[in-house]
């Protein structure tokens, strides 16, 4: 850290602290992920090699970009290029929501990063407003991979790791504990794109069971198959739910805030069944993210790319103005 001036904390999180530092030579604003404990922690040495891999790995335009790792009294630091806010910190500062087209552009934004992690076999397991970062010029950033897992390696192993995702974006399959796949980050976007829409959280369940409890209650009842695990389960034993209820169904919820078009992505999104449930590649060919003549996708990558540029150029002036 002897190159780096602190600035200030940005977040701290189960594992470690990120601060805000400027590096002492170039002036640049960065954020460094600071781990609490030592390598010799066999959980943290286990969460911070994932995540170094994992970010190594996954370089795109809309995962948070990791400039460099080092070692420092048997400690890991992570160090990220800096962006200004998370989604959370967004929403808190616009509570009815976003606007119809910026919310598109984010959505679809996450949707190509969470893409470029399953085209490289990675399930991101943890996707909520905290760990999506906005910039200045609105661009999304997918980041903190510390619970993300190789496909390979899950698909190697019958025991799946349960406790992923804050309670509010897991899927069924997750809060049941049974076996997952990349569905759960599919899952997790469309939870955001509601949150996103009407600035409230789609599912705020209260415990695991009230988390099923909520979800049933927007979308229906479980599938069969997931219900028969629900009853089987020794941690939902003699819980029972209603069988008969009118759902209050996304369109009811979403009337007259998300549009047809974008509701019937969103649908798609938050299918029970996992099998049944849309793919990141299947989100990028919607309709949703189509407009006359050309594609959304065309279009946003182009103004992304100059967004981005933005970005490089407003924090190259501030480096600038910080050596002058």
């Amino acid at each position: 850290m002897n190159k780096y001036d602190v600035l200030g904390v940005v977040g701290e999180g189960a594992y470690g602290v990120v601060l805000k530092c400027r590096h002492k030579e170039t002036q640049e604003i960065v954020a460094v992920k600071k781990f609490k404990d030592k390598e010799d922690n066999d959980d943290v040495q286990r969460t911070t090699l994932r995540e170094l891999k994992m970010l190594k790995t996954l370089k795109q335009e809309n995962i948070v970009d990791l400039k460099e790792a080092f070692r420092r009294r048997g400690k890991l630091y992570l160090v990220f290029e800096y962006v200004e806010k998370n989604m959370l910190e967004l929403l808190e500062e616009q509570p009815n929501g976003v606007a119809p087209e910026k919310v598109r552009s984010y959505i679809y934004q996450l949707i190509k990063a969470v893409h470029w992690c399953h085209a490289n076999d990675v399930i991101h397991r943890d996707i909520k407003p905290e760990n999506l970062l906005i910039s200045s010029h609105n661009v999304l950033k997918l980041c903190d991979f510390g619970f993300a897992r190789s496909v390979s390696l899950s698909s190697r192993n019958s025991a799946y790791t349960d406790y992923v995702a804050t309670r509010w974006y897991r899927s069924p399959e997750l809060l049941l504990g049974i076996k997952y796949d990349k569905g759960v980050d599919v899952w997790s976007i469309g939870c955001i794109l509601g949150e996103l829409s009407d600035g409230q959280p789609l599912f705020p369940g209260e415990s695991e069971i009230d988390q099923l409890f909520t979800i049933q209650k927007m979308l229906g009842c479980l599938p069969p198959s997931q219900m028969k695990v629900l009853f089987t389960n020794h941690r939902f034993a003699g819980l029972k739910f209603p069988t008969h209820f009118q759902p209050i169904t996304l369109q009811r919820r979403y009337c007259g805030i998300v549009n047809g078009v974008m509701l019937s992505f969103m649908s798609s999104t938050l299918v029970m069944d996992p099998a049944k449930r849309i793919t990141t590649q299947q989100c990028l060919e919607h309709n949703a993210f189509q407009v006359k003549n050309n594609t959304f996708q065309r279009q946003g990558s182009q103004r992304l790319k100059q967004r981005a540029q933005g970005d490089r150029t407003e924090k190259s002036t501030k480096q600038r103005e910080n050596k002058e």
